[in-house]
């Protein structure tokens, strides 16, 4: 039996119906793009025959870079790095060289099983154009330094990576930009204002 197109899975670069996928801005860091489906909502028609038009629902959108329209790239090109500008703007970490690459990495014993295995495979494990074209260097902190979202939040930094995940997590309800005019916003302690008042209703039983 031949399975038909239509037995298929949508590839993940193809447009769901009745949805697009939208970015959303930071505002603390303009050039955090956080990625949303919106999908469109049928209008509410009442018994009366009035239409009342709904807006779009915002949801999670999982589908990276191959669920937009306007992404070019491919599998064999790698993935745009696209937190290392964040990273190094902080200027709180070095490149390094790192270790050098060996044949157990790519699956083979050794290296006269990789040269054997290049010649004799046909679809053989080979490095990635877009790696070996821009390889990159690791990263680590700078003596003295830590790079980890904890110590930055201790320290009133707000990263592209929190409002990103703020941004995200709130699905665009929440404006982080009032979070620097919080004077206790370092407290891990913290409660949410919300859970406060759910106490006092509780107390109240």
């Amino acid at each position: 039996m031949i399975a038909t197109k239509d037995s298929f899975e949508p590839h993940s670069s193809e447009q769901l119906p009745a949805s697009k996928k939208v970015f959303v801005a930071g505002a603390i860091h303009p050039d955090v793009r956080v990625p949303m489906r919106e999908i469109a909502v049928t209008d509410t028609k009442s018994y009366t025959g009035a239409v009342t038009p709904n807006d779009p629902v915002r949801v999670y959108d999982c589908s990276g870079p191959w669920g937009d329209p306007a992404f070019t790239g491919t599998s064999e090109q790698g993935l745009p790095a696209l937190r290392r500008d964040w990273i190094l703007k902080r200027g709180d970490v070095e490149e390094i060289d790192g270790r050098e690459v060996k044949p157990q990495d790519d699956g083979y014993l050794s290296g006269k099983h990789a040269e054997y295995a290049s010649k004799a495979e046909k679809n053989r494990l080979v490095e990635f154009p877009g790696l070996t074209s821009q390889r990159r260097r690791p990263l680590r902190a700078k003596a003295g330094k830590v790079v980890t979202q904890l110590a930055y939040a201790r320290a009133g930094i707000i990263t592209p990576e929190m409002e990103f995940i703020a941004i995200r997590e709130n699905m665009g309800r929440a404006k982080i930009a009032e979070m620097s005019k919080d004077i206790v916003r370092n407290d891990l302690n913290k409660q949410h204002a919300g859970s406060s008042q759910l106490s006092a209703q509780l107390s109240t039983f």
